[in-house]
């Protein structure tokens, strides 16, 4: 299963709700992808290393939530250079860059518990249609969870690779990739069947 990413602290982003956590990452993402301006997603990029600094987080710890999607964020800048330009390339990095440290930092100031319990309260109206809310908020929840998980994967591929002597190639860490991320989706599928 996933390992917990919480970290214990005392500061206001650790003693907010997590309601209010999970509706500010909603806004931002909204917000932050909306943005057509490489400047702009830069300021929100800093705006959450700075939320960081406020939950008592260097910017060493931030620095290592992107340290494992890096790979991935280089195929994406690649790819969109060579689809766009650079400044599509750049803004489109950039913006998922900022989504990626918002989500860590949700999962770095908020236990799992209060993460699940905040989604089943937004989503009790739902109840009344037969959603199985219990099921759903699980869901989201291990989805945000999921996001740092992804690069914490990849990062422990890389170094299997360079342990046996192999040279770090992005072809050779996609298919080990997908199929630890199969296995964690079977995991987590389990979890949600054992919860019902």
């Amino acid at each position: 299963m996933i390992a917990g990413l919480y970290r214990a602290g005392d500061s206001p982003l650790h003693r907010m709700a997590a309601g209010w956590k999970l509706l500010a990452l909603l806004v931002a993402g909204t917000l932050v992808f909306l943005v057509e301006s490489p400047f702009a997603a830069l300021a929100a990029l800093l705006a959450v290393l700075v939320l960081y600094r406020l939950a008592g987080f260097g910017l060493r710890l931030a620095m290592a939530q992107l340290r494992p999607v890096a790979i991935v964020l280089a195929i994406l800048f690649l790819a969109q250079l060579w689809l766009a330009s650079p400044a599509v390339a750049a803004l489109f990095v950039t913006r998922l860059a900022a989504l990626v440290l918002a989500a860590a930092l949700v999962t770095l100031t908020t236990r799992t518990s209060d993460l699940v319990d905040a989604i089943e309260r937004g989503l009790a109206p739902l109840s009344r249609l037969g959603v199985d809310v219990a099921k759903v908020s699980l869901s989201l929840s291990l989805a945000i969870r999921f996001i740092p998980a992804v690069g914490q994967i990849a990062a422990e591929i890389r170094e299997a690779q360079i342990a046996r002597g192999q040279r770090p190639n992005p072809l050779t860490l996609v298919a080990p990739l997908i199929v630890r991320l199969l296995k964690m989706a079977d995991e987590i599928a389990e979890a949600i069947d054992a919860r019902s």
